[in-house]
């Protein structure tokens, strides 16, 4: 998919915020570490070798994509669909246990959705986008979810912040995204969103990917309604 051209602006310059695409792990959900304990752990369980920079590299890979790089790129000795079993079957004991909820972004996302409908485009399998939200009571906040596992490419491809803003029935160019990654950031713009990041600590943006954000901020807590409707 392609993102269609920009919404036509107003005499202010403005463009209308329509709608707001959340993020799901490391945005609503403090699953980054979380995510990288257990691949790395299952990588060392199976005979592999993890990378310097693997879990950056793995940061916004859909399912399939992370699967296959964990069993060729890194040697594991399970293939790829063996991989994307065991590894969701343990994130989803975890997320049992825990889900390790960032903040009280539940409350900044109810903020949020009370002016704007609200879609999640996240690199989660489906089965966890659903028990995470679940567990944080959010499930009817959100009028789309949508988890790469359904599109053709994984972010920074643009295809699942396209996907989502179509079946919000919103152009892209009036979406306001919220992201953490680098990842994440390039796939939101590479749509015609604007995007705010919200970057983990333990996994800054690189450069490229913070000069396409329309604003960064240190905390979740500063994403309020008015600073999104400024972003228009």
């Amino acid at each position: 998919m392609t993102p269609p051209a920009r919404a036509p602006v107003g005499e202010d310059g403005r463009v209308t915020v329509d709608a707001v695409v959340f993020d799901l792990d490391g945005v609503i959900v403090d699953s980054e570490p979380v995510w990288e304990e257990v691949r790395r752990a299952y990588v060392a369980a199976h005979g592999g070798t993890w990378q310097p920079d693997t879990q950056r590299r793995l940061m916004g890979m859909s399912t399939g994509e992370w699967a296959d790089y964990l069993s060729g790129e890194l040697g594991v000795d399970r293939d790829a669909g063996q991989v994307a079993t065991e590894v969701v079957e343990e994130m989803t004991r975890r997320y049992a246990r825990h889900v390790p909820l960032i903040d009280d972004a539940d409350r900044v996302v109810r903020g949020v959705a009370a002016r704007w409908p609200l879609g999640l485009a996240s690199s989660s399998p489906t089965r966890l986008i659903a028990a995470a939200l679940a567990a944080m009571d959010l499930t009817d906040a959100f009028r789309v979810t949508l988890s790469t596992e359904e599109t053709a490419r994984g972010k920074p491809a643009p295809d699942v912040y396209l996907a989502v803003a179509d079946r919000l029935g919103v152009d892209p160019a009036r979406c306001v995204a919220v992201e953490d990654s680098s990842n994440g950031v390039r796939s939101a713009a590479a749509a015609g969103m604007r995007v705010v990041a919200i970057p983990h600590g333990s996994y800054p943006l690189d450069p490229d990917a913070e000069a396409l954000a329309a604003v960064v901020l240190s905390s979740v807590h500063d994403l309020t309604p008015d600073l999104v409707a400024g972003l228009g």
